[in-house]
């Protein structure tokens, strides 16, 4: 492999929820949303390409952040309705041998003893192929889904989320790696010396311990997370593998891992041991002409749509935008749901129009063919540093075969993307180079 390889992943937005609605080429996926042919596909072609992991996103609620009303949301499919991903795990795992799988949990409505147990149960099933995306859901009806008359304050869900993990690795901890020794001559399936309580007690959680399952093939699952704000980056800098940096250009890019590293760094950590991925939206087509087309086509309906992206921004942040002038100045706004996410947001415009038709979630300037794309790339990878790549889009089959036949075969001739997995455990292949 080349110097300076880099890792892929997909980041799956919308997770279990409905795909292709009223797209060309979405086929009968939205039809077929409750059924999980789509994601195990989308799997099988990231494991032939070679891919590290697939993330599958979730929340907990039905927006009504747009028009103060669920109408705008329900009739569009926009994060709603939406399958817990959770159940798709375990078929994923069955369809493949080596990608990794990260399903989201909120450390905000989970109790820590269930996730652990389930968590470590997924990594026994897929003999070490599971992580988990760590999130502290942003929305207020979330809360009020859970028995909350309110969200909990931002920071404190951070505080609470670092506990949450510190207790699970202690309960995946609880059992030594070799306390199954299967001894038929004495009669010892475990060893119960190498079987621990924890005795956890925090400000947030107590657990007595120990797990009633075995510790997790990895030792630790893989740990994600993708928060943007200060807090949420210095829960990352203490406990995460890989960290996704949805960001739209290359100065934030660098910002944003230089930031991280040293946060990671003064948690008294190596900073290479938290993988930078930032999230990229590519464009391809037949020829670079015929991509450059479709940017334009596609921006031209984002200038028609507006209402789109601040109806999804609402949802991120618990903001009515339908309540503002979309033409006047908009000025400072403060939110307990997504701050970083409003605070990127603000800063693509003088107006929410201007700001709907500037702003974007991840990388979108990687436009031509699957050649071109890749050397685009490479680049890219060049000037910012870090560790990969997540793609994220629209989900139809012709998207999965635009990435996963086209560009990921594209880095490989160029020796920039693996060809074969080194290990069968994903914390192994996160951490082969």
């Amino acid at each position: 492999m080349a110097a300076n390889p880099f890792h892929l992943g997909w980041f799956l937005g919308n997770s279990y929820g409905v795909h292709g609605w009223n797209q060309p080429w979405g086929g009968s996926d939205a039809q077929d949303w409750t059924q999980p042919d789509l994601h195990i596909e989308l799997a099988k072609a990231l494991e032939r390409a070679c891919f590290d992991y697939l993330l599958l996103e979730d929340s907990l609620f039905v927006p009504d952040n747009y028009g103060s009303s669920m109408d705008f949301y329900l009739r569009r499919a926009l994060r709603a309705p939406k399958n817990d991903p959770l159940p798709l795990v375990p078929l994923i795992a069955q369809a493949t041998s080596h990608l990794g799988i990260v399903p989201t949990i909120s450390t905000s409505f989970y109790p820590p003893y269930l996730l652990a147990r389930l968590i470590a149960t997924l990594d026994l099933m897929s003999k070490g192929r599971v992580g988990c995306n760590f999130v502290t859901s942003t929305a207020e009806r979330a809360a009020q889904n859970f028995g909350l008359d309110a969200h909990l304050e931002h920071d404190l869900r951070y505080e609470m989320a670092g506990e949450f993990v510190d207790l699970v690795i202690q309960l995946w901890e609880s059992w030594d790696a070799d306390a199954i020794v299967m001894d038929r001559e004495s009669g010892m399936f475990a060893d119960p010396a190498k079987v621990r309580t924890i005795d956890f007690k925090g400000r947030f959680f107590a657990s007595r311990g120990p797990l009633n399952t075995a510790r997790p093939p990895q030792g630790r699952p893989v740990l994600v997370q993708a928060g943007g704000s200060p807090q949420g980056q210095n829960f990352a800098a203490k406990h995460m593998d890989a960290v996704l940096c949805a960001v739209s250009t290359i100065d934030e890019m660098k910002i944003f891992r230089s930031d991280l590293r040293q946060r990671v760094a003064a948690a008294g950590r190596d900073p290479d041991t938290c993988k930078v991925f930032y999230v990229i939206l590519p464009t391809v087509g037949e020829t670079d002409d015929e991509a450059h087309d479709r940017v334009r086509r596609r921006q031209t309906h984002r200038e028609a749509a507006p209402e789109l992206a601040l109806a999804q921004m609402g949802s991120l942040t618990d903001i009515d935008f339908s309540t503002f002038d979309i033409d006047a100045p908009i000025g400072e706004l403060t939110t307990n749901g997504q701050q970083g996410t409003l605070k990127r947001f603000l800063k693509q415009g003088r107006t929410l129009r201007e700001i709907a038709h500037n702003y974007r979630y991840g990388y979108e300037d990687l436009v031509g063919t699957p050649a071109t794309v890749a050397a685009q790339m490479a680049e890219l990878m060049q000037e910012v540093g870090g560790d990969g790549f997540v793609f994220t889009g629209n989900l139809t089959r012709r998207y999965i075969a635009e990435v996963t036949d086209g560009i990921a075969p594209a880095l490989q001739r160029m020796g920039l993307v693996r060809t074969a997995y080194e290990h069968p455990h994903f914390r192994d292949n996160l951490f082969a180079f």
